[in-house]
């Protein structure tokens, strides 16, 4: 497809990166020329300098308009402008990153009336995954498919964990329990387990299964935590402000903790509930002082990734429940949960590109009719995909095991048209209206149809 990209901030260039390992046709905009050179250096690209509002400048980047516009500037007015622009010149999809709050209510009529394909806005996008893991503790990450009827979360595995030196196969004999391992992670190597891989200490898990099936799990293992109902935020942020929309469906009790005195004003009058106060959240006397003790959650939002680090390691160091950190820099993000330093990191940028990459996949796989949902796993090393079965699908009614799929890729779960849930055997077959979810290292994968090797089955 041919694709612009405008704008070559962190999400612009993560961008990029995939879509040309993906063979997209790409051409990347930004005002900043040593931005582009820097990208047309290291990428296969066309890169034009300027403002990606202006008609000249999206006419020079692709002559009669592109497949998709995806304009990710740090001005949400610039990225609405040129999606505008983009649709004259006559290009099909848009995509704008869309940040302020106060457009919020607006997004409905953006998309309907301005024509664009997606909006999307990062804060309040990675709000709704730091949810997920408040309402799920004992997981890392926690992803989501099929209208949450199955689930994916990532674990690792500590000192003294039952799971350890247990083999695949006596998963279910041990915990009578159905779930499955979709993907280890050991030394930085992402393996597609089979049912002979023994778990080790320090490897990061990825379990699958329904909701209930997961509860069940980690309570059999004593290390299931209920969900996070005293939740302590630093940070008066864009994000924060997302996160109590989110953390009041839960119920929670939240306390936000900022120095910027305009910042906690507004926060509490758009969330009267939450308890606003004005103060240095790196004081830790402060903290105490406020209940970090007995928090269920601790969740630290300002603006720097050093001190987010900082604040979730000295949480941690008082058994302030589960911590989340907004870590957006890769080095510290890895650091961080290389070394145990935080329960679950989120990074918006990784949040933005993920959902915009989704789109991307199932738009080229003839303009969306098969993937449902998409998650990069494993730092982009592997990838959760959830598609739905259409009429003409070539191997339904076949046994797995007697399709021979491709190495590293897992069919990790099946939901039937009438809701049933299913963790696949051997003696499971796909059938037409399922949704199937697999987990492969596979980045390239987007038709259920090339699951098998050589597109047929044994």
């Amino acid at each position: 497809m041919k694709i612009i990209i405008a704008g070559l901030g962190k999400v612009g260039r993560i961008l990029t990166e995939q879509l040309v390992s993906d063979k997209h046709d790409v051409v990347v905009i930004d005002q900043n020329p040593d931005l582009v050179n820097d990208i047309v250096n290291i990428y296969d690209v066309l890169g034009v300098t300027g403002n990606c509002g202006c008609y000249s400048v999206q006419k020079e980047a692709f002559a009669g308009g592109a497949d998709l516009l995806i304009a990710t500037t740090s001005s949400d007015e610039i990225n609405i402008l040129a999606c505008l622009v983009a649709k004259k010149i006559g290009t099909a999809h848009t995509i704008a990153r869309i940040r302020n709050p106060e457009y919020e209510e607006q997004l409905r009529l953006m998309r309907s009336e301005l024509g664009l394909s997606m909006v999307i806005n990062p804060e309040e996008a990675s709000a709704r995954k730091i949810a997920q893991v408040l309402r799920f503790p004992s997981a890392m990450k926690l992803e989501q498919f099929s209208k949450a009827r199955f689930e994916l979360v990532e674990y690792r595995i500590e000192k003294e964990n039952p799971l350890t030196g247990m083999k695949l196969s006596d998963l279910y004999q041990s915990f009578k329990v159905k779930v499955l391992i979709a993907a280890v992670v050991r030394n930085q190597k992402v393996l597609i387990p089979s049912g002979s891989q023994t778990l080790m200490q320090g490897d990061v898990i990825y379990v699958t299964a329904p909701p209930e099936e997961l509860e069940r799990f980690f309570r059999k293992l004593n290390l299931y935590k209920s969900t996070a109902r005293n939740v302590m935020i630093v940070g008066a942020s864009r994000m924060a402000y997302y996160l109590c929309k989110e953390l009041r469906n839960l119920n929670a009790r939240i306390t936000v903790i900022d120095k910027d005195v305009k910042k906690c004003r507004e926060l509490s009058i758009h969330h009267p509930e939450a308890l606003v106060i004005q103060g240095d959240g790196a004081d830790n006397e402060l903290l105490l002082e406020e209940g970090l003790e007995g928090m269920d959650a601790f969740v630290a939002l300002t603006g720097m990734d050093e001190t987010n680090i900082i604040l979730a390691m000295y949480a941690s160091s008082v058994n302030a429940g589960k911590v989340v950190a907004k870590i957006n820099r890769k080095s510290f993000s890895d650091l961080a949960e290389a070394r145990g330093m935080v329960d679950s990191v989120v990074s918006t940028g990784s949040v933005t590109t993920e959902q915009i990459l989704q789109y991307v996949r199932a738009m080229h796989n003839s303009m969306g009719s098969n993937i449902r949902t998409l998650h990069r796993i494993v730092d982009g090393k592997a990838e959760a995909l959830e598609f739905y079965v259409d009429e003409g699908f070539p191997f339904a009614g076949i046994p797995l095991r007697n399709l021979k799929l491709k190495p590293n890729l897992l069919v990790v779960g099946i939901v039937r048209k009438n809701g049933q849930t299913l963790i696949p055997s051997g003696n499971d077959e796909i059938q037409v209206g399922d949704d199937v979810i697999v987990v492969t290292t596979n980045a390239s994968l987007s038709d259920l149809r090339d699951i098998c090797d050589k597109g047929r089955p044994l």
